[in-house]
């Protein structure tokens, strides 16, 4: 199963017709660490080749500020306060500074390309670990006494769902690959994670102004629109993060 029908379908029947639950916090947390693995295992091939991982380390790093950090706090504002007061939310909240900490200390490693390759593998590993520590102590603290109890994933409460990144990852944003009626929305949020000069393509088989007029409400004049190719059947915009206003 993909991470798009993993994350997007709704509760579904068995063959006997009962009702499955949606997907938990169990769920999503195995995809997040996944991509972060998927990542990390690129950087540290690259790296034990003897080779500075630049790209795979921009890679990694997107996905853990987007997602991960994103992830810690949907889960102080949707999963803490529905848990009610418990010792171990506490620790848990102390975790995602730990974890803010360790991926501080991968940005400083990626500013100092002459750095030490083992010292990066090392990072890269030691932040793995903590994440797939911390992750499964979540679980067990929100489970409740006994562990019985069920966690709703984030993206049941109302956050992003997460299956839009490695769709939208990349200098090419395809909407036809998106799931329907959440492409506008998947291709604006990956243009708000654009840098101050970096470019992106839009590519679809629908008129991409609803993208345009999106981005424009949210922050008019910050993005340049030029059109590569205007219908009929297929559109293509390159967008532009300006450097100002």
């Amino acid at each position: 199963m993909t991470d798009t029908q993993l994350l997007s379908r709704p509760a579904s029947k068995a063959a006997d017709g009962v009702p499955r639950p949606a997907p938990g916090l169990t769920d999503e947390h195995e995809q997040l660490l996944r991509q972060v693995a998927v990542r990390a295992e690129a950087l540290l091939a690259v790296a034990t080749a003897g080779h500075w991982p630049a790209r795979e380390l921009a890679a990694l790093l997107g996905y853990l500020r987007a997602e991960i950090l994103r992830q810690a706090a949907d889960e102080e504002t949707l999963l803490f306060p529905a848990s009610g007061p418990h010792p171990g939310l506490t620790r848990l909240a102390r975790d995602h500074v730990r974890l803010r900490a360790g991926i501080e200390a991968l940005e400083h490693a990626a500013r100092d390309p002459a750095g030490s390759l083992a010292v990066l593998a090392t990072t890269t590993q030691d932040l793995l670990c903590q994440l797939e520590r911390h992750l499964a102590a979540e679980e067990a603290v929100l489970a409740g006494a006994g562990g019985t109890g069920s966690t709703p994933a984030t993206t049941d409460l109302g956050a992003r769902p997460h299956e839009w990144y490695p769709l939208t990852e990349g200098p090419v944003i395809d909407l036809d690959a998106l799931p329907p009626g959440q492409d506008v929305d998947a291709a604006v949020e990956r243009l708000r994670r654009l840098r101050r000069g970096e470019r992106a393509e839009l590519r679809g088989s629908a008129d991409l102004s609803p993208v345009w007029l999106q981005i424009s409400r949210f922050a008019p004049g910050r993005y340049s629109f030029a059109c590569l190719e205007d219908g009929p059947g297929r559109w293509r915009v390159q967008v532009t993060r300006r450097d100002r206003a």
